[in-house]
């Protein structure tokens, strides 16, 4: 995995949002050819990491532009507006560098930040296969020398295959979570791309297995701690998918309009001839508008939480932050999976033709929000405005 030439500097939060809506523009282009062929993004992933926005949330001591969550959640959802699989790619990446923030010492900070902002991209081998629940992880580490030695096997690893540093959930001889940073190219680190989802199909999100990969001491932090007290790691990896979610509803919402307003609809029966005229298309138009507008509306306010928490966590702010993100968690999940499936029902069977390619967006939406299950983020907001109860702390709240 070679390393990109030049990768720009991104400075202000403005600066990020332009350049974001122009990669945008140029990654629709191909974006459901690529799904339709399941062809990995390579080319435009170096046109990503060139860009800079991989490090716009390094901090701005560490060289980075410190942007707010608000625009990096609009960053994502704009990326993922155009390309649902490039939009999710960067997720576990910004949440490592969260974890980093957190739990990083100083000189781990130092280096690893700069790793990334030299166009560096960390994936994630979290997530295993087997376990009793989905928090159990067996993948281990044990002091070799002045390193680590870990084995194990991990799956939905989304980003790993693309990535030149994996970081990896593992467990030490206590028992404890660490993250260990593992440079791509280890020897007896394999990543294997056997992906098969029907949505989300360029994610990479396939197996990477370690045989006795060898790790140095400075590459591992702790992990498990950043849930053990109040941080904003749990939170932050949330309002990504979120904004994944809410950029795939757009998307939907975008294309269903130009297709109505371009394609001939015969079965239309309101004494109109145009699918325009239609008072049913009108009401299905105007009910999906209200609920997208308002995920929209609720991912920017869920930023504004999550800033808060970050500048000064306690377990207020953090609750706060994590129900704001649970609220549009909720509703991110809803209307991407309602603007994908409405898709069809106001562009008819046509939507469903290959050549369109209309379909990615609800599959994508179907993959994607099974990523943890939404009935416990309402359980999570009931649960803090009627009993004062705040949320358990954890990646997926």
């Amino acid at each position: 995995m070679t390393l990109s030439h030049h990768v720009a500097v991104i400075t202000s939060d403005e600066q990020a949002l332009i350049v974001a809506s122009d990669l945008a523009e140029d990654f629709r282009r191909d974006s459901a050819q690529r799904d339709r062929e399941r062809r990995l993004p390579l080319p435009e992933l170096d046109v990503f990491s060139r860009s800079g926005l991989w490090g716009i949330s390094v901090p701005k001591e560490y060289g980075g532009a410190g942007v707010s969550n608000v625009t990096l959640a609009k960053v994502i959802a704009l990326i993922a507006q155009a390309d649902a699989s490039l939009g999710q790619i960067p997720q576990n990446h910004f949440y490592a560098l969260e974890v980093l923030r957190v739990n990083g010492a100083p000189a781990q900070q130092q280096r690893l930040y700069a790793e990334v902002l030299a166009g560096q991209r960390f994936g994630n081998a979290l997530a295993e296969l087997g376990t009793k629940t989905a928090h159990d992880r067996v993948t281990s580490i044990t002091r070799d020398g002045d390193g680590f030695r870990i084995s194990g096997r991990k799956f939905y690893a989304t980003g790993a295959i693309y990535a030149q540093r994996i970081p990896t959930s593992v467990v030490d001889e206590h028992g404890v979570q660490q993250l260990a940073f593992v440079p791509r190219d280890s020897e007896g680190l394999t990543v294997i791309d056997d992906w098969s989802g029907f949505g989300q199909r360029t994610t990479g999100s396939g197996s990477v297995v370690f045989d006795n990969v060898w790790v140095a001491a400075q590459d591992v932090i702790a992990f498990q701690s950043a849930f053990e007290r109040p941080t904003t790691v749990g939170p932050l990896a949330q309002i990504l998918h979120a904004a994944i979610d809410t950029g795939i509803a757009r998307a939907a919402f975008e294309d269903a309009l130009h297709f109505v307003r371009t394609k001939t609809r015969p079965w239309i029966d309101s004494g109109n001839d145009k699918a325009t005229e239609d008072p049913l298309t009108l009401k299905s138009f105007g009910h999906l508008s209200v609920r997208l507008h308002a995920a929209e509306a609720l991912l920017e306010r869920s930023g504004e939480f999550l800033d808060r928490a970050q500048a000064d966590s306690n377990a207020e702010t953090v609750a706060a932050a994590s129900i704001a993100v649970a609220e549009v968690r909720a509703l991110s999940t809803e209307i991407s999976l309602a603007a994908g499936s409405t898709l069809f029902e106001l562009a008819g069977s046509q939507a469903t033709l290959a050549e369109h390619g209309l379909d990615r967006h609800w599959r994508n939406a179907r993959v994607h929000t099974l990523h943890d299950p939404v009935r416990w983020k309402y359980h999570a907001v009931g649960n803090y405005y009627l009993n004062d109860a705040n949320p358990p702390l954890r990646g997926t709240i």
